[in-house]
């Protein structure tokens, strides 16, 4: 069994399904040496299948922001990780949101739907955003050795609730779509001044089974939860506790 065949069986061990929706957050180096971000992508395709969506972050916040606000389509990379890196440059058929700060790259079936709303928010994580339409649509978000921390999709629960430490100032970027077309659009920003995310702490909420599964890909360490049951029980904690998600940084 060659590495591409051996990691989508150990996908699907995970529980993902042919005709799944997939936001992934990945580590590269988890996966242990020798593996090649092209090969990871290919196994997703593989588990997936034609009818399937793989999803993950193209964020940008630390190349577009305030000091520079300027974001192209084709050339802002991402600033979270090789893989994420490498499906947005590399991978054939993958279409980004037009977000300049929180966008994501998609694939597949449903890659159109889960893009096209993002630049309809005036949030970075708003009701249109892909976080919010992989959890519309049934998906499920793979930790791919990466811990649970970085996970995007709670920022766009936290924008529902508007806690006190959440939003910072409006910011006026300039937006060049895959057309080419050049625009201004303006979007409050998050601001986390004085806070430690703690996003990790979803796991002691989720049912491990049916809302959460735990495996290992090759040697990384993974959590694969639903997406509706994050946005569930999560949705309820916010309403309980603003901050039970950070920490306070004195």
């Amino acid at each position: 069994m060659d590495i591409i065949d051996l990691i989508e069986t150990q996908l699907i061990e995970l529980g993902i399904e042919k005709g799944d929706t997939v936001l992934v957050h990945s580590s590269l180096k988890s996966l242990g040496g020798g593996v090649i971000p092209s090969q990871i992508l290919a196994a997703f395709s593989a588990a997936l299948g034609r009818e399937g969506t793989l999803v993950l972050p193209s964020l940008s916040y630390m190349y577009c922001n305030k000091n520079n606000p300027d974001f192209d389509y084709y050339n802002t990379p991402s600033n979270v990780g090789i893989i994420a890196e490498t499906f947005r440059t590399g991978t054939k058929n993958v279409v980004r949101s037009l977000c300049a700060t929180h966008s994501c790259c998609a694939s597949g079936a449903k890659a159109d739907y889960i893009t096209s709303g993002h630049i309809l928010d005036s949030t970075p994580c708003g009701p249109n955003s892909p976080f919010k339409r992989v959890m519309e649509l049934g998906g499920k978000i793979l930790f791919l050795g990466c811990g649970m921390h970085p996970n995007t999709s709670m920022h766009a629960i936290e924008e529902l609730f508007e806690p006190d430490y959440l939003f910072g100032e409006y910011i006026d970027y300039r937006m060049k779509d895959k057309e080419g077309n050049s625009f201004i659009h303006a979007f409050r920003s998050h601001n986390f001044t004085g806070v430690a995310q703690r996003y990790d702490r979803i796991e002691g909420l989720l049912t491990e089974g049916s809302e959460m599964k735990k495996g290992n890909v090759l040697q990384a360490f993974c959590h694969l939860i639903d997406a509706k049951a994050m946005w569930e029980k999560a949705g309820n904690t916010y309403s309980s506790n603003q901050h039970y998600f950070i920490d306070i940084i004195d």
